[in-house]
């Protein structure tokens, strides 16, 4: 079965069709950047145009960096604060010709992770984290999510945690992998004592470079913290797999 996954970030809006049977896209992915400001109608309109892209009418699975409950949008952390409240499957079905299911970004890159990637077939508690301008989350019991987790505002000395150990902040800061390792570790050694998970899987666009900043990690524990497999695919993966199991 082939259906489209559209994955909305800060900076570009992307989409593709994908097998959701092998987790493999069936076209190359399709990129728009993301209309500022981003407001509903406006991003919106960009999403009708990644369907139209792909001449798709379908059921249409689309991530959004909010907190997500019956296709409704409740938080605006790192959005404009107009989305608080608006109805987006409603919204973005209307200009996509299809059906569609929202569901959190970090939700979406971590069932791609859980069903293709590096956490496929593991049992026990997986936390999965996306680093970038925040930080997303997502959290796992035996495959099964948990969703609309926000790891991200745990607070570290006193901030939320993606003020401190976000990608975002590394590069703002210029911190050397090894000082922002650091940092990243007092977020993981936290969630530990929380959470007592069984595998952090660290996901975002820094996976990419997993191997300046993993082995700098000083965790309290033998803990297992591996790279995502997915990549930049994640969220589109992970969305039009929501449909199917919808």
């Amino acid at each position: 079965m082939t259906l489209l996954g559209i994955d909305i970030g800060g900076t570009g809006i992307k989409g593709a069709p994908v097998n959701v049977e092998t987790g493999e896209l069936v076209a190359e992915r399709f990129r728009i950047p993301t209309p500022q400001p981003a407001l509903p109608e406006s991003v919106a309109d960009v999403v009708a145009q990644i369907a139209d892209h792909f001449k798709y009418k379908g059921p249409t699975g689309i991530t959004f960096p909010a907190v997500v409950k019956e296709g409704t949008i409740k938080t605006a952390a790192n959005v404009d604060a107009s989305w608080i409240g608006v109805q987006a499957e409603e919204l973005f079905a209307k200009h996509v010709g299809g059906p569609v299911t929202m569901i959190n970004d970090a939700d979406a890159a971590g069932i791609a992770e859980m069903r293709f990637g590096a956490g496929r077939d593991r049992k026990g508690i997986v936390i999965m984290l996306t680093l970038g301008t925040g930080i997303g989350s997502a959290i796992f019991l035996d495959g099964k999510l948990l969703p609309n987790s926000e790891f991200g505002h745990l607070k570290i000395r006193g901030q939320d945690a993606e003020k401190r150990a976000s990608e975002k902040v590394r590069e703002d800061k210029d911190l050397s992998w090894k000082q922002w390792a650091k940092r990243l570790s007092e977020f993981l050694n936290e969630l530990e004592r929380l959470f007592s998970p069984d595998l952090f899987i660290i996901g975002g666009g820094i996976s990419k470079k997993a191997d300046k900043f993993i082995p700098h990690l000083k965790l309290d524990t033998d803990l297992e913290v591996v790279s995502a497999q997915m990549r930049n695919e994640a969220g589109i993966i992970g969305a039009a797999h929501s449909v199917s199991q919808r």
